[in-house]
């Protein structure tokens, strides 16, 4: 993987609270993406829905270009980063697709919700940020409200779950990609490219599979695309916005909204052993948020005292 040099030049200004919140509308997006997919893949080859995932999201993604000033946003030198985001983030969508024919959706989902714990591992080397105890602590947290909700069973470790927990690297190694990148480069330039290079290379998959689509599924994905790439967009933001370690838990999100959507659309009530977990999963995700805040309003304080100090000048005696 690419090497971002850190600088004062290149690193972002921080915004924790925009961060979060181009997590959390991400979320809905990967949401809806996820069931279109999963209603797609009963019918059509795993690997022609994720080209036709990957093929509509170029929608979106030439109207961010077109939205950001064109090719020039398009200009960058750092083609092995975007190329290696595309890879594992590629390989991450087609091991979770798998992972939902191998095994109960409930575990897969609970495996694939182990990502923030490995990003919050790799960050550390790869990343160079620090994480402490009280980070580590609430990620651990946000998992166990995870396994709350799901309630796992024992058979947990078998092939599916191997596959599901693989995609969980994967994505972790995809968020270290995209904030990598996001110190030099506009969101809508990692988003284009991850777009078309994983359009191609799931081109491939095409003539080991193929089921003409009809008008109606032709419709479902172009729907699931564009969904799709409104979520790598507004994802690829927050990590450009924040740190990973902090807006990385907001992805277990989507759970909630998934739980909403079940409601909704296939009167699916949730069980309390649903509601107590996405209490802990809130609560984790709010811990951070106060803890990030209080640090950000703690530095401001002490940079405004310092600049006052040094203009304040030396004191005078009558």
């Amino acid at each position: 993987m690419e090497q971002v040099p850190t600088s004062p030049a290149t690193s972002p200004t921080e915004n924790v609270r925009l961060g979060i919140l181009s997590m959390l509308l991400a979320m809905v997006l990967m949401t809806i993406m996820n069931a279109l997919a999963k209603i797609l893949a009963e019918t059509y080859p795993l690997g022609e829905v994720t080209f036709f995932r990957n093929l509509f999201a170029l929608l979106p993604a030439v109207a961010m270009v077109a939205a950001a000033g064109g090719r020039s946003c398009l200009h960058t030198t750092h083609w092995q980063g975007h190329l290696w985001r595309a890879v594992v983030g590629l390989a991450s969508m087609v091991l979770l697709f798998w992972a939902y024919h191998l095994m109960p959706l409930a575990n897969a989902v609970a495996i694939s919700y182990s990502a923030p714990l490995f990003l919050t591992a790799l960050s550390v080397p790869l990343l160079g940020e620090k994480v402490g105890a009280f980070r580590w602590g609430a990620v651990v947290v946000g998992f166990a409200g995870v396994l709350i909700m799901v309630q796992p069973g024992p058979d947990m470790i078998d092939r599916g779950a191997m596959v599901a927990l693989t995609a969980a690297v994967c994505y972790a190694l995809a968020m270290i990609a995209m904030r990598q990148l996001g110190r030099t480069e506009k969101p809508v330039t990692t988003v284009f490219y991850f777009t078309v290079v994983s359009t191609l290379l799931s081109a491939l998959a095409l003539p080991f599979g193929w089921t003409t689509p009809d008008g109606h599924a032709l419709l479902l994905m172009a729907a699931m695309g564009i969904a799709g790439g409104g979520a790598q967009y507004f994802s690829t933001r927050a990590y450009s916005l924040a740190r990973a370690v902090v807006v990385g838990p907001f992805s277990y999100a989507s759970l909630i909204y998934a739980t909403i959507l079940g409601w909704l659309v296939w009167g699916d009530v949730p069980a309390p052993h649903v509601v107590i977990g996405a209490t802990v999963v809130i609560g984790s995700g709010l811990l951070i948020l106060y803890r990030e805040t209080r640090r950000a309003s703690s530095g401001d304080e002490r940079a405004g005292s310092s600049r006052k100090a040094r203009n304040a000048g030396p004191i005078r005696t009558a």
